[in-house]
């Protein structure tokens, strides 16, 4: 159901979405360290952005 609810999102400029179930089997329990987080360009929405945010290309040197 929400994968369908996901594919129907459009906006009036055209964006179009796809998805698609991914059923895999993943190792649960693995996590990203602080010093690999700090490296990532995160920019959180205004909007509850600890859950809403945005991952941009890190910026070359």
């Amino acid at each position: 159901m929400i994968v369908e609810l996901i594919v129907g999102t459009t906006t009036t400029k055209g964006l179009t979405v796809r998805s698609a179930l991914d059923e895999n089997k993943y190792e649960k329990g693995r996590t990203v360290s602080d010093a690999d987080m700090a490296t990532l360009n995160i920019t959180p929405d205004t909007f509850h952005g600890e859950w809403n945010y945005t991952i941009r290309p890190r910026p070359s040197d």
